[in-house]
């Protein structure tokens, strides 16, 4: 009876005696049509899950009823192509799956999994991956494997949205690996903490910190955040992220005035959640400029003779320099620093040239400029990244000795240029 099937379309009902005959005789065509029915007994679906034909092995492994031991041994075919069939199955059922599946079938599944993230074939894992990155029930071994995947296009999506992932892991990605992908990935999650923000800046991936700051849900230290502002003077694509970050410091707000561009500066004075006090330093900032404007066209002293006029008038103050730092008014600076230090521009050029950060910092202890400032001139005059910026010991104290500082001096005014 069932050679007469084997000719014509497979009726809308079979009998078990007719699927299991087809099973075993029918051709390619019919036992691939056979591997996709809904109504077939477990035992036949494990039966053709062994099928010759990669086809039918396929439908097999994209089958929602196929039994889980067949799915598991299917997890290791030889055809890429049923892999990837069942990868996006087993992780779609994952996200089904409930407190009442049985625990049996449940730790087949976990193991079918398991195996699929360990593919050779990057596709079978990106399946996976794009399939269970947010899915809250998954293994957690599974989206740890997947995590630190060696290809970035599987473990960015899980580093980017998989709830599993506590921040001990982060912290552990972030501590291995330099690849800007990740750490990108890892600075869109959403509500991302302070501790993980941390650790993300001090990579000093200036694109990671991009997205950092163009992530509305990531808390970042106020300290930190400082910090950025300050580096966002040379790393100008930092300035809109920051300007629009939800919640910002009045502090932060003003500085930020004293140097993004207008049109940043008119979104900084049309921010709703401005204090009284604020809102008025930034509109008078906005004058500023517009007064500037209108006068840049006079004739205006040197850098030099500003910077010899406010010394002599006892008006070169560190916040005066902290100000200038900020508008990027580097030569001024440079003059300044020299006749605070009593020392040549040329000795004050030889150390931010050099990029040394206890050269700068002795240089701005030999001006009395205060570790605020020294901090400053460090990560925007003296090129060097935050994180590897010398800060203030105990709140405010230097955080070299005097005869450190000294040592810095003479090895300068050693040197020739």
């Amino acid at each position: 009876m069932v050679f007469g099937l084997l000719k014509k379309k497979l009726p809308a009902e079979l009998s078990y005696t007719e699927s299991k005959e087809l099973a075993e005789t029918g051709s390619d065509r019919d036992r691939a049509k056979l591997a996709s029915r809904s109504d077939l007994r477990p035992e036949l679906l494990y039966y053709l899950s062994q099928d010759s034909s990669s086809e039918v092995r396929r439908r097999i492994a994209a089958n929602e009823h196929t039994p889980r031991q067949a799915d598991l041994m299917l997890a290791n075919d030889a055809d890429e192509k049923v892999r990837a069939e069942l990868a996006s199955k087993v992780a779609e059922l994952t996200k089904q799956e409930d407190k009442g599946t049985q625990e049996k079938a449940q730790r087949f599944v976990e193991q079918t999994l398991e195996v699929l993230a360990k593919d050779q074939a990057v596709k079978v894992r990106q399946i996976l991956a794009e399939t269970l990155k947010s899915v809250a029930n998954a293994p957690p071994q599974v989206i740890g494997q997947l995590a630190r995947d060696a290809e970035d296009v599987v473990a960015c999506p899980i580093l980017e949205f998989s709830p599993l992932l506590t921040d001990e892991d982060l912290l552990d990605i972030i501590a291995g690996s330099s690849a800007r992908a990740r750490l990108c990935a890892i600075s869109r999650r959403d509500q991302l903490g302070e501790v993980v923000s941390d650790a993300i800046v001090q990579r000093d991936d200036r694109k990671a910190i991009a997205e950092l700051l163009a992530n509305p849900s990531a808390q970042i230290r106020e300290e930190t955040l400082d910090a950025l502002i300050d580096g966002s003077v040379q790393e100008t694509a930092w300035q809109p992220p920051l300007v629009d970050r939800p919640i910002l410091p009045a502090k932060a707000v003003r500085k930020l005035a004293s140097f993004v561009a207008a049109a940043l500066l008119e979104r900084l004075k049309n921010r709703e959640d401005l204090d009284k006090e604020t809102a008025e330093a930034v509109a008078q900032e906005v004058q500023r400029r517009v007064a500037e404007t209108a006068e840049e066209e006079e004739p205006s002293e040197s850098p030099e003779a500003e910077a010899a006029r406010l010394f002599k008038a006892n008006e070169l103050t560190n916040e005066v320099l902290g100000d200038a730092i900020l508008a990027g008014k580097r030569d001024f600076v440079r003059h300044g620093l020299a006749l605070r230090a009593k020392v040549g521009v040329d000795f004050v050029d030889r150390i931010l040239n050099g990029h040394s950060a206890k050269g700068i910092t002795a240089l701005a202890w030999r001006g009395d400029c205060g570790m605020r400032l020294a901090l400053q001139l460090q990560t925007n005059l003296g090129g060097i990244p935050p994180n590897k910026a010398l800060r203030a010991r105990d709140g405010s104290d230097y955080p070299l000795t005097t005869e450190e500082m000294e040592w810095q001096l003479d090895f300068f005014s050693s040197l020739t240029d």
